[in-house]
């Protein structure tokens, strides 16, 4: 039996039971809001119970055990509370408070569900549930606050952890800059390897744990400049100290060592909150962003005419056009790229206008109804708006995807360590202008890429590849003067060598992110499953053959609009069910989100978007879609076998709506049809029995959550604590639990060099 259900949003949903905390407390990480959870689905449980004048004796029973489950699990929560309190003197007075008011609030909860035996006369004027539900609320406030207030505080025990990791890293890092020999760089070397790794875990962890995805690809970032550069701050530091009097080789150990601390606070930022110094560098908005809000305004006039003036769409699109000179302007965009995107901007301010001039038309005769003249005006602006997105994607990714192709042989990088083995200075003079000239190329593609990238975690690694790219170009050129001033040294090879990797490894990230931008701009929103793989004519049915592969025109387009907005809005109201299972490898889920996310390819394609470009894609979906659905039933079918008769009856009568609609719809895209009117046809039918399968299924997920709790682990309050003496305040410092780590970066490569780290030979 799989896990138990729980939903990630049951914490905001405690507000709405009158739950909220008097001073509400910001929950920034997973792993606080997954343990406050089931206490809020069990809170929530005792607060919207149905009060009936008649109640069973299971109603009654089941009450009691709710609450006394509620009391036994906060007072072994506040067993762990108090431990913590008494490790951390600074935290201990506040904590304390905290555990007294849960356990308070606990104890009165058990007492108001204590009802088991209320229909006895000795019972009569006790105070109850029944007879008192506001100090029940009242309670279960009090519950959830203090609850909160110590996981709070135990969150900041871990970032006081991270604090001082990062400070005994910073302290060594000061005494590694001002070693004048060897043997006392190996010794301090030795210790700030083994302080990285211990802040390599401590930051992995806080970043898997993070619930905002733009602070997580912030961390990301930073820690992969920590990776790479420990391995460039042993080799330039060695190098420093094998030659004192090189410039270039003490501007090369600068430069890591302020990257390094540059780093280290961006982390620290994250960790606390508190204000990044590259908070203006996100400041610009990116283009696809922008058309994301102006499309949304667009057709936001479906539902209100009069909601915005015809000068905020216009300074939108304005500011728009001005974003697209970053394309236009550019040295590296090809003459083809940049007449499409003149041409499109120019096509888009048309449109535009068209739109108002309709608009104003509507506004005069006070429609409360849009016209059609409006309708189709929307869909042409954002149908514009689609096709000037789409060239500029072409446009960034076409030149990301040469530039990856000319330098995938690194020729510029091989040459540099040849000609500086041969100290040759004139050489090395002149693939040194080459790779600067390649990473201005790599800084402005990453700036274009950035703009298309589509989603704000991609947009932050876009700037990180784009800083990366701008700072280690001109450390590979110091170390390459370095080794040419000294070609002889093996030491400053060995330098060059790691700079020159650190290039390679981030030519081949840049790579992996053009991958993910264009995974988000074809629909595919980052899912790498099969049945995206659309299957191909004839192979699957040899019916497909005969139909012609056509697409939606315009007019097609809008009638279908109101039929996949409803579709789309089924489609996240799936997606927001399966986001509550905490078991996300479940079967059901797992079918449920390859339902979902085929819904929403089916839905780009009523909008002219995404990887379903012909009506010959659409019916080839439909039918995987089907096939899924179908194949969901069955699992369902044996779930239900395993449920008690009296819970079975309402999941198998959607077992027995979803099979028929599941087989029609196969049945429909399967059926050959011919000519534009009967293709149409087909594709209204496709869409409608697509969004009935997706009804079906927004009722499904949740009755299947709510049984698969009943019958798998009841109270789900009754789990084990969140670990946080054992997994989080203690850390196992052995040397196979940290082999284990696999999220902690470049830990082994770094644990090899502190092991291995020798004196090379001075010549």
């Amino acid at each position: 039996m799989a896990t138990s259900p729980c939903s990630s949003s049951g914490v905001s949903s405690a507000s709405s039971a009158g739950l909220g905390a008097e001073a509400a407390l910001e929950i920034r990480t997973r792993s606080v809001e997954q343990t406050l959870v089931p206490l809020v689905s069990q809170i929530t449980t005792l607060i919207n119970h149905k009060d009936k004048p008649k109640r069973s004796d299971k109603t009654l029973q089941a009450i009691q055990r709710v609450g006394q489950a509620v009391n036994l699990a906060v007072g072994r929560f506040v067993t762990v509370g108090e431990a913590i309190a008494n490790e951390n003197r600074e935290l201990k007075e506040e904590m304390s408070i905290a555990c007294i008011e849960a356990k308070r609030a606990g104890e009165t909860i058990a007492q108001l569900t204590d009802v088991a035996n209320l229909d006895h006369p000795e019972y009569d004027g006790r105070i109850t549930i029944f007879t008192d539900k506001t100090g029940v609320v009242k309670a279960a406030r009090l519950l959830l606050s203090s609850v909160t207030k110590v996981l709070v505080l135990a969150d900041r025990i871990v970032i006081k952890q991270i604090l001082s990791s990062r400070n005994k890293v910073l302290a060594t890092m000061e005494q590694l800059e001002k070693v004048s020999s060897f043997q006392e760089f190996v010794q301090i070397f030795s210790q700030f390897g083994n302080e990285m790794v211990e802040f390599a875990h401590l930051t992995g962890d806080r970043q898997n744990d993070l619930k905002d995805e733009k602070k997580k690809a912030r961390m990301a970032a930073a820690r992969a400049v920590l990776e790479k550069c420990t391995m460039m701050l042993l080799t330039a530091s060695k190098t420093c100290l094998r030659h004192p009097d090189c410039e270039s080789a003490c501007l090369n150990k600068e430069g890591v060592f302020h990257r390094m601390r540059l780093a280290l606070e961006q982390v620290i930022e994250i960790v606390t909150d508190s204000k990044p110094s590259g908070e203006n560098e996100m400041a610009a908005i990116s283009i696809y962003t922008s058309i994301k809000e102006f499309k949304n305004k667009v057709e936001g006039l479906r539902e209100n005419l009069y909601f915005l003036s015809k000068e905020n769409l216009s300074t939108m699109l304005e500011l728009i056009l001005e974003h697209t000179e970053d394309f236009t302007d550019s040295a590296y965009t090809s003459h083809e790229h940049r007449e499409r995107i003149l041409e499109q901007s120019k096509l888009a301010k048309m449109e535009l206008e068209q739109l108002v001039s309709v608009w104003m038309q509507a506004q005069s005769q006070k429609t409360k109804d849009i016209t059609e003249d409006l309708e189709v005006a929307i869909l042409k602006t954002c149908q514009c708006m689609n096709e000037l997105k789409r060239e500029l994607h072409h446009a960034a990714t076409s030149l990301a995807a040469d530039l990856l192709r000319y330098h995938a042989d690194h020729m510029v990088l091989k040459a540099l360590k040849i000609t500086g083995v041969e100290g040759n200075l004139e050489a090395v003079a002149e693939y040194t202008c080459k790779l600067s000239e390649q990473k201005e190329q790599l800084v402005e593609t990453c700036r274009l890429l950035r703009h298309v990238s589509g989603t704000e975690p991609l947009e932050i690694t876009c700037i990180h590849a784009e800083d990366t790219f701008q700072v280690t170009g001109p450390q590979i050129i110091s170390a390459a003067e370095t080794l040419t001033l000294h070609p002889s040294s093996k030491i400053a090879k060995e330098n060059l060598d790691v700079f020159c990797e650190a290039w390679e490894s981030q030519l081949s990230d840049m790579s992996m992110l053009l991958r993910e931008i264009n995974d988000v701009f074809e629909g595919r929103r980052g899912e790498k499953r099969a049945y995206l793989s659309l299957p191909r004519p004839g192979k699957h049915n040899a019916n497909l053959k005969a139909l012609k592969p056509d697409r939606l025109d315009t007019e097609e387009q809008a009638k279908l609009g109101k039929l996949g907005l409803e579709l789309h809005l089924l489609t996240s109201d799936v997606d927001s069910e399966t986001e509550k299972w905490e078991d996300q490898e479940n079967e059901i889920v797992r079918h449920g989100q390859s339902i979902s996310s085929m819904a929403h390819s089916m839905y780009l394609f009523t909008r002219g978007e995404g990887l379903l470009k012909t009506t010959q894609d659409l019916f080839h979906q439909a039918e995987v879609f089907a096939t899924e659905g179908i194949k969901l039933a069955s699992v369902l079918t044996a779930f239900s076998n395993q449920l008690e008769d009296d819970d079975k009856p309402l999941l198998l009568l959607e077992i027995d709506k979803l099979i028929p609609v599941c087989q029609q719809l196969q049945i429909t895209a399967k059926t050959t049809v011919q000519g534009k009117n009967a293709t149409f046809a087909k594709v209204d039918t496709c869409i409608r029995k697509t969004k009935g399968v997706m009804t079906i299924l927004s009722q499904v997920l949740p009755l299947s959550c709510k049984l698969l709790k009943k019958c798998g682990t009841g109270n789900g309050w009754l789990r084990s604590p969140h670990p946080w003496r054992e997994n989080r305040l203690q850390r196992n410092t052995n040397e196979d639990s940290m082999e284990g780590k696999t999220d902690a970066f470049g830990i082994k490569s770094l644990e090899y060099h502190v092991a291995n780290l020798t004196f090379l030979e001075s010549k």
